[in-house]
């Protein structure tokens, strides 16, 4: 009896291990099964359903790459914009809602319409005839769009009216945080996102993305099937642009060169700041300026940058030039003198200075200091023309800086063998000729570099969205003038500084400086010859002159209140005196040796 109750215990024991060994087969069998389906061969049925035409499909969207300053301060940067698209066949029938005592409540159609256009700030008139025009050309339209690149701001308002028949497809838009900050020489990309201008344009290469695509299945509700999106083209984000230029060094000098603009009556003005042992550019800035955010609020003629694009008469500071190709040539030495009268014909010839005097015997020091028409082209005329042809060319006069920046000019230097002797004289002193300012802040920057000529850049280099950097221009120089030349015209430069009669007006405590002012004459772009009365004017220098570091010009068109290079002279005080600030430049240990003017 004992031995019947044990078995009579065991055996219902026994059925349910048996079932639950059963059970835990089956559960075995249908993970094993699930994981075949959805991760073993999970891109076989992917492909099977996808060739059943039953997928759909999205872009995956891609951000255009920041362009940063020196420091990686954002200039430019991609932000989130949306589409608004709206189903009209389920717009048309209004929403019904129902609440918690099921009393059912139905807005129409026009009332949503009127909600949507109070965030996009359309008429609800024109969102309503959007979906009726949708579906009049079609009554089972599923799409239409509403409003495109909308903000952020917008984006979430609409979001929060709930509307189901409402869909937001992301778009890049652009943003410039500081607005006109760099604006001439950053550009602006369109509504479509496509580069226009400036270096958004030059170097879209680097900056530009490439959007993805994502398919994937959906049932007939428009509901994603889970375990259906497949990547088949990966989203690609655009590269890094790290300029040269100093964010904030930028903004002063805009605010500076606005001012300086304003106060002379002048046309428009440029600050250009070059760093002497490289050739970077750490500001260029211009005034009328534009705001890339808004492109279309400043006349198209001044939304690129003048400095690249408008060459110019560079007057006077050419003296410097001829006076480093005499010495380096051997035509004379830093001794040699010439006897000039403030009015003289030379050969077929007419030259004048701008002031009267008696006949003075100049040093090249002292045609420098006084700026004596007549007193350089007597030096100059002990140069053969070819060889100073040569030398303007070896200076990056007549051809486009190595940045090449869009809308870049060549400036104008004529062949020697187009040359009369009037033209001989002329181009002595920055006249028959013209440069653009990158051209004559590179010249400078030779002189300061100890006569090594370093290309300009703006661009330290693109580093794409994987690491890799790309674009890094090319630092190896060109020996123009020898070191000696280089350091004699360097002295010279800074007796002019000292000498002459702006020495007040532009001195720094503390710092030795080497500047050269010219006045050019303006030329009419309608009638092709000079303008009364309108001149350029520039001043353009470098400091500490004992082991210069930056080179700073400053270029004002047509200035009414003062015409001389005068009206430069306390924007390039102020620029310098910044320059020297921004970067704890260290002063000078010593005075400038005084040169004589007269032999």
């Amino acid at each position: 009896m004992r031995a019947m109750t044990t078995t009579t215990s065991r055996s219902p024991r026994r059925r349910t291990v048996v079932a639950l060994a059963v059970v835990l087969i089956v559960i075995v069998a249908f993970v094993v099964r699930l994981v075949d389906i959805q991760v073993v061969n999970a891109r076989e049925h992917v492909d099977d359903s996808l060739s059943m035409g039953l997928q759909s499909s999205r872009v995956e969207y891609a951000t255009r790459g920041s362009i940063v300053d020196e420091n990686g301060v954002a200039l430019a940067t991609s932000v989130n914009r949306y589409d608004v698209q709206i189903d009209p066949m389920l717009a048309i029938k209004g929403i019904t809602t129902r609440d918690d005592d099921g009393n059912e409540t139905t807005t129409a159609w026009p009332e949503l319409a009127a909600q949507i256009a109070g965030v996009t700030g359309q008429a609800a008139a024109d969102v309503q005839k959007i979906v009726q025009d949708a579906v009049a050309a079609n009554p089972d339209s599923q799409y239409a769009m509403i409003a495109k690149n909308v903000s952020t701001e917008q984006y979430r308002a609409l979001v929060a009216l709930g509307l189901p028949f409402l869909s937001f497809p992301p778009q890049a838009g652009r943003m410039y945080p500081d607005g006109a900050v760099a604006g001439n020489l950053l550009g602006f990309v369109g509504s479509d996102g496509q580069a226009l201008a400036g270096l958004e344009s030059a170097d879209n290469d680097c900056l530009a993305s490439t959007n993805g695509k994502v398919v994937f299945q959906q049932s007939r509700d428009g509901v994603v099937l889970p375990g259906t999106e497949v990547v088949t083209e990966p989203a690609v984000d655009g590269g890094t642009l790290q300029l040269t230029i100093n964010r904030d060094l930028q903004w002063y000098l805009q605010q500076l060169i606005a001012e300086q603009v304003q106060n002379t009556g002048s046309l428009r003005g440029t600050i250009t700041v070059v760093e002497a042992k490289t050739g970077k550019i750490r500001a260029l800035a211009e005034y009328p300026t534009v705001d890339p955010n808004d492109p279309t609020a400043t006349p198209e003629k001044d939304r690129g940058s003048r400095a690249f694009s408008s060459p110019f008469e560079p007057g006077s500071t050419f003296k410097a030039l001829t006076t480093a190709i005499g010495l380096d040539s051997g035509s004379y030495t830093p001794e040699t003198t010439v006897t000039a009268s403030s009015r003289e014909v030379l050969g077929d010839a007419r030259v004048s200075d701008a002031f009267s005097h008696g006949p003075n015997v100049y040093t090249p020091t002292g045609v420098l200091i006084d700026s004596s028409n007549v007193g350089i082209s007597k030096f100059a005329d002990m140069i053969p023309a070819q060889t100073r042809y040569d030398y303007l060319q070896k200076f990056g006069v007549g051809t486009k800086s190595a940045i090449d920046f869009p809308g870049e000019s060549d400036g104008i230097l004529h062949p020697v063998q187009d040359w009369d002797k009037q033209t001989f004289f002329n181009t002595a002193f920055g006249q028959g000729l013209s440069v653009t300012v990158p051209q004559l802040v590179g010249a400078y920057q030779t002189i300061a570099n100890g006569g090594v000529k370093k290309p300009l850049s703006i661009v330290e280099g693109c580093t794409a969205a994987d690491g890799t950097v790309s674009d890094v221009p090319s630092t190896e120089g060109t020996q123009v003038i020898s070191t000696d030349t280089a350091k004699e015209v360097s002295l010279m430069l800074e007796n002019v500084a000292t000498q002459g009669e702006l020495a007040s007006k532009i001195a720094i405590p503390g710092y030795r400086i080497a500047i050269k002012t010219g006045t050019g004459e303006k030329v009419d772009e309608n009638t092709g010859v000079y303008k009364p009365d309108a001149y350029y004017t520039t001043m353009i220098g470098f400091a500490p002159a004992d082991d210069p570091q930056y080179v700073v010009a400053v270029n004002l068109d047509e200035p009414r209140t003062v015409k001389s290079s005068a009206a430069t002279a306390p924007a390039f005080q102020k620029a310098l005196t910044q320059v020297l600030k921004s970067y704890r430049v260290i002063p000078s240990g010593t005075t400038t040796p005084e040169l004589p003017k007269f032999g």
